[in-house]
């Protein structure tokens, strides 16, 4: 994953894009209605059961849009939450608490459910050494902040982008001619470059697994769309020479089985492309 500046980074990149594209030149709505010089107060509510995500994000919204806006916080990002429950007050000018109303709904409703289905597959996963990973199956411009919710939900990151880590899929190896010479000209263009990245192979049966380990430096193999049988003989064969992930439509139903033929990742895409946003909203008081 890339570095905490550099997550920093991506966090205000999306705030600023976000604002930008929901406020535009001036929130008219209230502009229009509203003094300048009124001041309010509101409550995020929670209108559905879940794992709550993105309190620490909508603090920095709202300090984006208006630093002297206040948060009254009354439960951490990862704690499950009931319907009733109330997240936060913040307060201070009404028509900045209002341009931030939207950017911090969308973003923790969508959070909010990524983090929520993460946790249930953590509890599918719960007794054995496996863990689960997102992926970069994410929404464009928001990945940053799905991201996050994985982690909160108690998931981890695989790599954020193309940059931070190489990750040698059925086609790179195809176009490069072969598996050994895709991981040759890897090391060799890392080396040439000074790059220090982690090297990913996928491998699509049992005889790819055997070519890989013929290869030094590969920090993990990517066991895709393999039976239970076949990764299992995948990972007695690979042992502790290094890192195993299973992936390829591993479904809620059959994780636990693909966890327990001994894999140290599951990736799961559903993780951030297949969640309905979490019921929340932000009312007045």
């Amino acid at each position: 994953m890339i570095s905490e500046e550099q997550f920093q980074n991506e966090l205000i990149s999306l705030i600023a894009n976000a604002i930008r594209e929901d406020v535009g030149p001036g929130d008219y709505s209230s502009l229009a209605c509203i003094p300048s010089s009124a001041m309010g107060k509101a409550k995020l509510l929670v209108k559905e059961d879940g794992i709550i995500a993105g309190v620490a994000f909508a603090k920095m919204i709202f300090e984006y849009v208006d630093p002297k806006m206040q948060i009254e916080n009354f439960i951490e990002d990862g704690t499950r939450v009931k319907k009733g429950d109330v997240i936060f007050h913040v307060s201070g000018s009404s028509q900045s608490i209002l341009k931030s109303e939207r950017v911090v709904l969308n973003t923790m409703q969508r959070m909010s459910a990524i983090a929520t289905k993460t946790n249930s597959f953590v509890q599918l996963l719960e007794g054995t050494n496996t863990k689960i990973l997102d992926t970069r199956k994410t929404t464009p411009g928001f990945r940053v902040a799905e991201k996050w919710a994985v982690k909160i939900g108690g998931g981890e990151n695989h790599r954020f982008a193309l940059y931070d880590m190489i990750m040698l899929k059925d086609n790179h190896i195809d176009f490069a001619g072969g598996i050994t010479l895709a991981i040759a000209k890897t090391q060799a263009y890392l080396k040439e470059n000074n790059l220090d990245l982690k090297i990913i192979v996928e491998a699509r049966d049992l005889a790819e697994i055997e070519e890989i380990l013929k290869s030094d430096g590969v920090h993990r193999i990517l066991i895709d769309n393999f039976n239970y049988e076949d990764t299992r003989t995948a990972v007695a064969l690979i042992g502790d020479k290094c890192q195993t992930e299973s992936s390829g439509n591993i479904t809620e139903e059959t994780m636990r089985n693909y966890a327990e033929c001994g894999v140290d990742y599951i990736s799961s895409g559903a993780l951030t492309h297949s969640v309905y946003n979490m019921d929340l909203s932000l009312k007045a008081i």
